[in-house]
């Protein structure tokens, strides 16, 4: 009786049935086919039992015998769909087998590739010489020792089944560098540039070493003098804030964060200093500061400004002085028209960021991490973890439910894991150390929105969309501030907390637990939807490292296509055309309303959906407002007003062809 199957990398492992019966099943369903799968796999079982008696079958031997089976069975059309299933599988196999790494997790290609690139050990040679199950493994013992000793064990087997169950992954730099040798395990730093030379240039070292060690930088250059403002020291002119922005952008191309992340900037502005003009249109042309995101600080007080139509003063910030007068709206509209042209800038609303600002105490927060979900104050680092809310989703798709108490679980255990990452991370300055051991902020946040969306048959723009949103990420801020007043009982609280807005009456071990990051490297890994983003498109081209092109369709999409019995050859070359379902007939309306893609929804849609995550949310939410390319520079302004309005803390906006260069690329039928 066969109880044990040879693996191909030889392993002997226990015989498991159910995974005859799961690619039975799925044969079946891309054929159409109506079968039992249980049944066709427990024949498959008595025949394996006849012919090998004395050793274990290999893969491919039990293989060969379900083949067998389904011909036997006079089931034709589900054996060919078989036999492409394998043939694609080994393909996949081989080609990840060329990379030089081990898949012992069964993840994507792509997964795979990227993992190969930047995240698994290599020797002297370059050769990878970990797997990813064994990545995982690293970052869990490391870890782990930041436990106490009584919970240690414990904590490393939930870490590591946290992350290999692909339930929650922590940010790059943590699967990168724990266990080995840099250690620096936060994703992003916020570097004061104060208005001296020096001053300058101590946060461009800051920014460098950060950045060699894997870490994104925000900075403000508001505190720096205006262009053709008086030097002290010399009796010239300043260059302004714009001039330097250029240095620091050079000094990050050549960095290149070691070959392993890219850097990346966060510039910030203040809406009133004499040089906001030259800041908005300084990437005019997509060639200028293309390591920078750039966002203009706006206030309250701007905004009104604008809804009336009044102009408002320009604050020289060496000594305080009004300099001249501009239109907020006209500034407001400019704004529009460069992130309409070329994505940037952004915007960051200050006083609803300061307003939720956990240590007022300790001073006003001035800027965020690149990406705009971590506000920090000066030398603070946020580390970012994410739960794929795909895999909390149960029962058959379309009409699943929120899995509650997995979800309530795996929260848990990321907060834990995120505090550990603080006490186990190495960082570049003292300043850094101070400061983040300070106030220990983190941020939780989600992954697989979309997916999950789809599993429980819910429209990404609706009312019924929003709700879900909002009831998810409700349980998820209870549950994080819940496990830190936890920690906070064993641990301490953290150093600040008697200069916090929680003293004296709530004790936590972290004065932030939540934030909504783009995750782009940690869901290819996954293999789920970006964040809480809609689908980029069904189908798309995506451009990875190397220069390599990848047209992708998406995998829950053809799980779906197949089970409802709409999936055809056909429907597959029409998707290679199309991005979006929408004006595809032979696709049930119902599929076509929750298959929307992010240039099927509307802006106002994507900003009340970041609206309703940013409303539980203790940082921000990284969200990207998609614009189709035929829309105007006016909608942009509109919709600054309507984030403002919603009490989102900041926004980006992207206009489909506004870069020459994007990562993502649907066709041209999709976007007109």
């Amino acid at each position: 009786m066969v109880t044990k199957v040879r693996k191909r990398d030889g392993k002997i492992v226990k015989f498991d049935i159910t995974r005859i019966e799961k690619a039975v099943a799925k044969a079946f369903s891309a054929t159409g086919t109506k079968g039992n799968a249980s049944r066709i796999a427990k024949e498959v079982k008595k025949q394996l039992d006849k012919r090998f008696k004395d050793k274990p079958p290999s893969v491919e031997e039990i293989q060969d015998q379900v083949e067998r089976m389904l011909v036997q069975k006079g089931l034709y059309e589900t054996a060919k769909a078989y036999i492409i299933y394998r043939h694609e599988h080994a393909k996949k196999r081989e080609s990840k087998i060329a990379l030089g790494v081990t898949d012992d997790l069964k993840l994507s290609y792509n997964a795979v590739k990227l993992l190969h690139a930047r995240y698994l050990k290599k020797d002297d040679l370059g050769r990878v010489i970990e797997t990813p199950d064994m990545m995982f493994r690293r970052v869990a013992a490391d870890l782990s020792l930041a436990s106490n000793k009584k919970s240690r064990k414990q904590d490393k087997e939930e870490f590591y089944h946290g992350m290999r169950s692909l339930d929650f992954i922590p940010n790059s730099p943590t699967l990168m560098n724990a266990g080995r040798r840099l250690q620096q395990l936060a994703a992003c730093f916020v570097v004061p540039v104060e208005d001296s030379l020096e001053g300058i240039f101590s946060a461009l070292k800051a920014g460098a070493l950060i950045h060699q060690s894997g870490g994104g930088t925000g900075y403000s250059f508001s505190r720096l003098r205006p262009k053709g403002d008086i030097v002290g020291s010399t009796k010239g002119a300043a260059s302004g804030p714009v001039s330097f922005m250029r240095i620091f952008d050079v000094a990050t191309d050549v960095i290149k964060q070691g070959g392993m992340r890219r850097g990346a900037n966060m510039g910030v502005l203040k809406v009133d200093h004499p040089d906001v003009l030259e800041f908005i249109t300084a990437k005019k042309g997509g060639k200028a500061l293309q390591n920078f995101n750039i966002s203009v600080a706006v206030t309250d007080k701007f905004m009104q400004a604008v809804e009336r139509n009044k102009e408002y003063y320009l604050i020289n910030p060496r000594d305080n002085s009004k300099v001249r007068k501009l239109n907020a709206r006209k500034v407001l509209d400019l704004i529009g028209l460069l992130s309409w042209e070329t994505g940037d800038p952004g915007i960051l609303f200050l006083d609803r960021i300061n307003k939720d600002n956990p240590t007022p105490k300790l001073g006003r927060i001035e800027a965020t991490n690149p990406c705009g979900e971590v506000p920090l104050l000066s030398w603070e680092a946020c580390n970012l973890g994410s739960v794929n809310l795909s895999n909390m989703i149960t029962g058959t798709t379309g009409k699943g439910k929120v899995d509650w108490d997995k979800l309530r679980s795996t929260v848990r255990v990321g907060i834990k894991l995120l505090d550990n990452v603080i006490s186990r991370s190495k960082f570049p300055l003292p300043e850094i150390r101070r400061a983040v051991e300070g106030n220990r902020k983190i941020g939780l946040g989600v992954m697989g929105f979309a997916d999950a969306l789809v599993k429980l048959g819910v429209r990404y723009d609706s009312k019924k969309g929003i709700e879900t949103a909002e009831k998810i990420i409700r349980f998820i801020s209870k549950e994080s501030a819940e496990m830190s007043r936890e920690l906070a009982e064993e641990r301490g609280v953290f150093k600040n907390w008697k200069q916090s807005k929680y003293y004296p009456h709530e004790k936590r071990r972290n004065a932030t637990v939540n934030a909504i990051a783009p995750t782009g490297s940690i869901s290819t890994i996954a293999g789920c939807s970006f964040s809480i983003e809609p689908f980029y498109s069904i189908a798309y081209k995506r451009h990875v490292l190397g220069g390599e092109t990848l047209v992708e369709v998406n995998q829950l999409f053809l799980e779906v296509a197949r089970q409802e019995g709409f999936y055809s050859e056909e429907l597959l070359k029409k998707m290679s055309v199309y991005g979006s379902v929408q004006e595809v007939q032979e696709i049930p309306k119902k599929w076509r309303a929750v298959f929307r893609t992010a240039m099927d929804i509307s802006p106002e849609w994507h900003v009340k959906m970041q609206a309703a995550w940013q409303k539980h949310v203790d940082n921000a939410v990284s969200k990207t407002i998609n614009l189709r390319p035929d829309a105007t520079p006016e909608e942009v302004s509109k919709i600054i007003k309507l984030a403002h309005k919603l009490g989102c803390k900041g926004l980006t906006v992207y206009r489909y062809g506004a870069k020459e260069h994007q990562v993502l690329t649907v066709c041209k039928k999709c976007t007109v």
